[in-house]
């Protein structure tokens, strides 16, 4: 049943849990790096009125619009929804050196907290990114960031521990779907040449997320002043930080709700011309600011996506049909992605994803933790024999040290990711990913190797520089190598992938810290040198143009 509505009613009038569904004609014209076909424009259309307008690929009507304001903009908006995640997930860590007492958490039920909010982010995660393929980027990041920041503020008002493991769960599912919906939505407004850069730049504010958490952290936490009363419950100030920690996501919903518009790729892929030309015209307005020109006139040649199979699911009568046909609706495309051209680099991501995803969250999350044992000058693993919260041990006064430390770990961030805008364009996302996961494996062992908290320290903040240039590789790749139909419900997938990887490695963290510290740290040692290996296999996909 066909419909005419308004540009900017179009996302608020449309259901939610129904969309277009995925042609596999659409999928199969992935040939090599040069994925998208430029012979398209030549196309001449006839309006009404007798003018005549030259159809555009989507990647001439990004170039048409320039580059500058609208931009720079988009950065700042998409980057604090990414700050917000990277707040969302590592406050955990910066809470448990203290936390562990008020709620009477033994190293088993550490790793199972920070687990939990990764086994949210994997459910999370594909099931936003198919909902953001089928029904628009901007509509899911909305919705997930207000899950995110709703019920991560929630888990401060909970006294017990099972209590704020659920609260944390499901404030993953919200984590799970920004994170690989910001990053689709971000990349499709970008011009081919620019993207690179940008895509890293919106990286980087995955480390201002962790800053301003450590800073928070150092500032709150230690003041234990910062408490009141609230019923029955002593609200700590750990509590306190929990409940700064998850503004951002709740400002960042608001500001996509009231003042982002829905990507272009995505409205011409499901054949909303008309409002992709509108998005195009704002996106060169705010670009060309003061410059008094007027906007090309053009037409675009969009690929309209028929919706029968969602008419033919709309017919059947019983409630399990409807089910059955939703849920293998679902699962296409992660059939698509393993078929075809897509299918060998799909299995490579798959297997890097989870190597750096356990190697980085597991080790990462524990980092507070670990320093909090070498307070006394020795290595991280060599402190193995930790008292039980059940006995005597108080978890106040708070050290101070720790969050110190914490903030110069996230600070560290910072010359890698600058590293990367400076050189991701010229050398390609696979050279980046390679040498970092190597480089990362190396500073992982010597963690190990060191017997001073000093020495731990010093490689411990080197291998924070160093991961993040994979993040921000594996993001740019992830952008690259898969067509709109399919980019956020791939990068859904594996980011889904990863969370079963930080699953693993947060519980066998949690199981052996107190035994055998040794075994997981290499553990993430060995992994990291897999990934970095597997990662040669990629394409070289350097300033490639989206499909």
């Amino acid at each position: 049943m066909s419909r005419r509505v308004k540009p900017a009613d179009a996302d608020a009038l449309e259901p939610l849990l129904t969309g277009d569904q995925l042609d596999p004609s659409d999928l199969d014209s992935d040939e090599g790096e040069i994925i998208f076909d430029r012979s398209m424009s030549a196309a001449i259309t006839h309006e009404a009125g007798g003018s005549t307008h030259r159809r555009l690929t989507y990647e001439e009507a990004v170039e048409k619009t320039g580059f500058g304001l609208f931009h720079w903009l988009l950065l700042v908006v998409c980057g604090w929804a990414n700050a917000s995640d990277a707040m969302e997930i590592l406050c955990v860590s910066f809470l448990l050196p203290t936390a562990r007492c008020d709620l009477l958490l033994s190293s088993s039920d550490m790793g199972l907290l920070t687990a939990s909010i990764f086994l949210g982010m994997m459910i999370g995660g594909y099931l936003w990114g198919y909902l953001a393929d089928q029904r628009g980027r901007r509509r899911v990041l909305v919705l997930s960031l207000t899950v995110n920041g709703l019920f991560g503020g929630l888990a401060s008002l909970a006294p017990w521990f099972w209590l704020f493991l659920l609260l944390r769960f499901i404030s993953g599912v919200g984590v799970g779907g920004s994170i690989p919906v910001i990053f689709s939505y971000f990349s499709e407004f970008m011009p081919r040449l620019r993207r690179g850069t940008m895509i890293s730049a919106l990286a980087t504010f995955w480390m201002a997320g962790n800053i301003l958490a450590a800073g928070l952290a150092w500032l709150v936490i230690p003041n234990t002043q910062a408490h009141f009363s609230l019923g029955k419950l002593d609200f700590q100030s750990w509590r306190v930080f929990v409940v700064l920690c998850s503004i951002p996501s709740l400002t960042s919903a608001l500001i996509f709700r009231m003042l982002m518009p829905e990507s272009p790729k995505f409205l011409m892929e499901t054949g909303q011309e008309k409002e992709a030309i509108h998005v195009f015209h704002l996106m060169f307005k705010l670009n060309m600011w003061r410059k008094h020109k007027n906007f090309p006139e053009f037409g675009l040649c969009s690929s309209s996506k028929e919706r029968e199979e969602l008419q033919e699911i709309r017919t059947w009568g019983s409630c399990r049909e409807r089910l059955a046909g939703i849920f293998k609706m679902g699962l296409a495309p992660i059939q698509h992605m393993f078929t075809g051209m897509l299918r060998s680099r799909s299995i490579t991501l798959l297997i890097i994803f989870y190597c750096i995803s356990f190697g980085y969250y597991g080790l990462w999350m524990w980092f507070p933790e670990l320093l909090r044992r070498a307070q006394s000058g020795s290595s991280p693993c060599a402190n193995v024999s930790i008292p039980s919260p059940d006995s005597n041990q108080s978890c106040y006064p708070v050290i101070t040290a720790v969050y110190m430390e914490g903030f110069i770990l996230a600070a560290s961030n910072l010359p890698g990711n600058i590293l990367t805008i400076l050189i991701m364009d010229s050398t390609g996302g696979k050279a980046l990913l390679c040498c970092s996961l190597l480089v990362s494996s190396l500073c992982v062992f010597c963690v190990y190797l060191v017997q001073t908290k000093a020495q731990s320290l010093v490689f411990s903040c080197v291998f924070s520089g160093v991961s993040v240039i994979c993040w921000n590789a594996l993001d740019v790749l992830s952008m690259e190598l898969y067509p709109t139909q399919l980019r956020s419900s791939a990068m859904g997938f594996f980011t889904s992938v990863g969370r079963v990887a930080a699953i693993m490695g947060n519980v066998l963290f949690g199981k052996l810290v107190d035994t055998n510290c040794a075994v997981p740290v290499l553990l993430v040692s060995v992994l990291l040198l897999t990934g970095g290996l597997v990662a040669l296999l990629l394409p070289q996909s350097r300033q490639t143009e989206l499909t």
